[in-house]
């Protein structure tokens, strides 16, 4: 058909609908309205539309009720009106139009329009998963599982969501996959979590990408496959996932299932950082404090570095310490160092319990106390970092001199950076300066490690800042952080004074 034909035709067709919507048909008045929503044949005009709708709408069409309560809660073509979306909505809904008995349970569950309540939406919600609605069923598998509404059921919501998972609906799909693997509501199957995980990622959903990388990445239900986890990972990671960013960015960092590329390792580290991965954002902090794979910077390690500290993780808040005592990338300052590095040796970081042991040992930053520097000592000593095992990690040194051996940032206790970073250093690294902990409270800085289980970090702010400022103290444990630092010290009393102890005491 010619495109003369068509504008033709189109034409008749308008011609069509608006004589007739004169004459008061409500259903040639809801089409009229929807060629002035999609602009094809006429000019698009919401106002217009809006207003045909109405008529529609007022002569009872539900379709047109539907459609016209959508327009006020979203404002287009009309001026938005919760009060009106939630009364048209509830016309078409009681008269069996399963988008409005959704829509209008939408507004019970947020409270917009109407009073909120929970119970109401899941009655609107089960009328319209009654007549098939994928979205309502995956909405009322949801109230199942989290008890919006009702007792919590995980059998009932792992039922819900397979009617929605069979008709395609993809966030059903995801959660389906979520429940197998957990096992909630059902025996525990990674067979059926990939199943359908499969299904979710080939529509293009990143979670479910990233989920089903993760699986090949780590053999979880499959055979380890680096080649199908990098595929995943990218796609989800082009789509912003950030958790995939990450992931990808290891395997590139690490050279594993891929040619290692540590330009594009930083670049997704950083993707996968500004959207608040703390783990991406530690190794930021390494990459460019130690200039790996980008031009070396430590006032902007610094950034980072407190970025991930601020939330708690352990390793960050020893290297920021590590940086504050040394003063690179940041004015030094000995407090604020002992501040983080106590944080993180309260965490349980063994070489952040070497170093706040070694600056008791010396008083910097902190008063001189040989018992606290014995308990610091003997708790890292536990996790198997002693003073042999740093004077060996770091060659023996002399104070102001430079360390005798290979460069310290080849070494396995200083490489301070996550697995996949540690064979990716630098050939040109000059030797370090570093003295003997034990005689001068050096700082070491520290391999990755996570944030102990359930501990409680204090809120954080927003807008970070790449030198000393006022929130430099701002990642300070709360009571349960507190109460560790007494179970510590009665853990080294025990430890010292137990009979088994003083038997050998007796003995020597």
């Amino acid at each position: 058909m010619s495109r003369e034909n068509a504008a033709r035709e189109g034409d008749d067709t308008y011609q069509w609908y608006f004589r007739a919507a004169q004459r008061g048909d409500p259903y040639a008045q809801f089409n009229l309205a929807q060629l002035y929503l999609r602009g094809a044949i006429v000019e698009r005009d919401d106002a217009r539309a809006a207003l045909w709708l109405a008529r529609a709408a007022a002569s009872g069409l539900a379709y047109a009720q539907n459609h016209l309560g959508a327009m006020y809660y979203s404002g287009r073509g009309v001026p938005p009106d919760d009060v009106q979306a939630a009364r048209w909505f509830r016309r078409a809904a009681q008269q069996g139009d399963r988008s409005a008995q959704h829509n209008l349970a939408l507004l019970y569950r947020k409270g917009r329009g109407v009073a909120q309540s929970h119970k109401a939406a899941i009655g609107w919600f089960y009328r319209a998963a009654e007549q098939g609605m994928a979205r309502a069923q995956a909405q009322l598998g949801d109230c199942y599982l989290h008890g919006h509404g009702v007792n919590v059921s995980h059998p009932l919501a792992m039922a819900w969501f397979r009617k929605a998972a069979l008709q395609g609906h993809v966030p059903a799909q995801v959660q389906l996959a979520h429940m197998y693997q957990r096992g909630h509501g059902v025996a525990a199957s990674l067979p059926q979590a990939l199943y359908w995980l499969r299904h979710a990622a080939a529509a293009g959903d990143a979670v479910a990408q990233c989920r089903l990388g993760a699986a090949y990445a780590d053999g979880r239900g499959v055979e380890v496959d680096l080649a199908y986890a990098l595929h995943w990972f990218e796609r989800a990671a082009r789509q912003g996932e950030r958790e995939a960013q990450y992931r990808l960015a290891r395997m590139l960092a690490a050279g594993r299932g891929v040619r290692r590329d540590l330009p594009r390792a930083f670049d997704f580290y950083s993707r996968a950082a500004e959207q608040g991965v703390v783990r991406a954002q530690f190794a930021l902090g390494v990459m460019l404090a130690q200039g790996v794979g980008v031009a070396r910077d430590p006032a902007r390690a610094v950034g980072w570095y407190r970025r991930a500290a601020q939330q708690g993780h352990a390793g960050a808040q020893n290297n920021l310490g590590a940086m504050y005592a040394r003063g690179e990338g940041v004015e030094r300052d000995d407090v604020l160092a002992a501040h983080w590095i106590e944080l993180a040796a309260r965490q349980g970081n063994a070489l952040a319990q070497y170093n706040f042991g070694a600056m008791h040992a010396v008083g910097r930053g902190v008063a001189r106390d040989p018992v606290r520097a014995g308990m610091w000592g003997w708790l890292a000593a536990r996790a198997g970092v002693t003073r042999e095992t740093w004077l060996c990690a770091h060659g023996p040194t002399v104070p102001g001199q430079p360390a005798v051996g290979a460069a310290l940032d080849r070494k396995p206790l200083a490489a301070q950076m996550p697995l996949e970073l540690r064979a990716a250093r630098p050939e040109t690294s000059a030797p370090a300066v570093v003295h003997d902990p034990a005689a001068t409270g050096a700082i070491a800085s520290a391999p990755p490690s996570r944030p102990a289980p359930g501990r409680a970090i204090a809120p954080l702010r927003k807008g970070f800042t790449t030198g000393a400022a006022a929130n430099d103290y701002i990642a300070v444990p709360a009571n349960a952080g507190r109460r560790n630092s007494t179970s510590l010290m009665a853990r080294w009393l025990v430890g010292m004074t137990g009979p088994r102890c003083l038997l050998r005491r007796v003995r020597a």
